[in-house]
């Protein structure tokens, strides 16, 4: 057996073995979970909007990435960008989020980006994204924890974090080239270009966090909790998703941290948190696969890939 059997045989195991804890914690209210349908009506126009924003939120994203791609002085039209980042984001339902960053190298350099450039931005954006989100966190859930005390150390380290990325993306393209066995080199960015990606992570987070509201009242019917908790509790437990290399898009591992956040901070409890949760991943899932499989579909039409020209 090769090391790359085992290293696939290893994260199938672990994501059985989270799938299986997640299972039995449902299983353990499912009778409550189960009569909870017939005492809810959806709200479909709080549903759309919650769907309208994430889209927003996805803009907002891709938008970012497309300048951090100019930064390393490549050329890439929005239209191409949405369509790669979209495509690639498939891949992160792959155990190892490995096929993702791979996928935008080649899409990119079909586009007449160089792959360096769309696999190195991609790093630098990821990087600036979880020290953005768990910032987020950390100022959101503050009050709610009862310890604002301890959010102000950490988020001056985070923002020492982002500020100090500039200096630390060659150390990241060096543990990539490491996971990826291939040659990953990040260049000297703007500082510009990093606090920019920044800004646009901390909105996309926030953006997000508007949306699970959303969501959460189009469920129940009731708004508990508050925006600054909805937001904390869904980037906390998306981030630890991320995080979790050997589940396919943090199934399981997402859902057992938001499902534990939602009573710690107040939002819901019980089987009400289990519906908000699985509804939750239903409906993330949902808008994070169509556009991928829509532009896949598509592909076809098109004789002649568009030209990369900035939008």
């Amino acid at each position: 057996m090769t090391r790359r059997q085992l290293w696939r045989g290893v994260q199938v195991m672990a994501v059985f073995a989270v799938l299986f804890y997640v299972g039995r914690r449902i299983a353990s209210q499912w009778g409550e979970l189960a009569a909870l349908p017939a005492t809810i009506s959806v709200d479909w126009p709080a549903v759309l909007g919650s769907a309208a924003v994430v889209l927003a939120s996805y803009v907002v994203l891709i938008w970012t990435w497309q300048r951090t791609v100019q930064a390393w002085g490549e050329r890439l039209s929005f239209r191409d960008a949405s369509r790669i980042w979209f495509v690639s984001n498939l891949g992160r339902y792959v155990p190892g989020k490995v096929w993702q960053i791979g996928a935008m190298g080649v899409l990119a350099q079909r586009v007449g980006v160089s792959p360096v450039a769309a696999v190195g931005s991609s790093l630098v954006i990821s990087v600036v994204n979880v020290l953005a989100g768990v910032a987020v966190v950390a100022a959101c859930g503050a009050g709610a924890m009862g310890e604002p005390a301890w959010t102000i150390p950490i988020v001056v380290v985070l923002t020492l974090g982002v500020v100090a990325t500039p200096w630390l993306t060659p150390y990241v393209g060096r543990a990539a080239s490491m996971v990826l066995r291939r040659d990953i080199r990040i260049p000297a960015l703007p500082h510009s270009s990093i606090w920019t990606a920044a800004a646009g992570c901390t909105v996309a987070w926030l953006l997000y966090g508007l949306a699970f509201r959303l969501l959460h009242i189009s469920l129940l019917g009731y708004p508990t909790g508050d925006l600054a908790r909805s937001t904390a509790a869904f980037a906390g437990s998306y981030i630890a998703g991320f995080l979790a290399l050997f589940t396919p898009g943090g199934l399981g591992v997402r859902e057992d941290i938001l499902q534990r956040l939602l009573p710690q901070l107040e939002i819901a409890s019980g089987a009400e948190a289990w519906l908000v949760v699985l509804a939750s991943r239903a409906w993330l899932t949902i808008l994070e696969v169509i556009p991928g499989l829509l532009y896949l579909m598509f592909a076809r039409r098109s004789a002649n890939p568009s030209s990369a020209t900035t939008e």
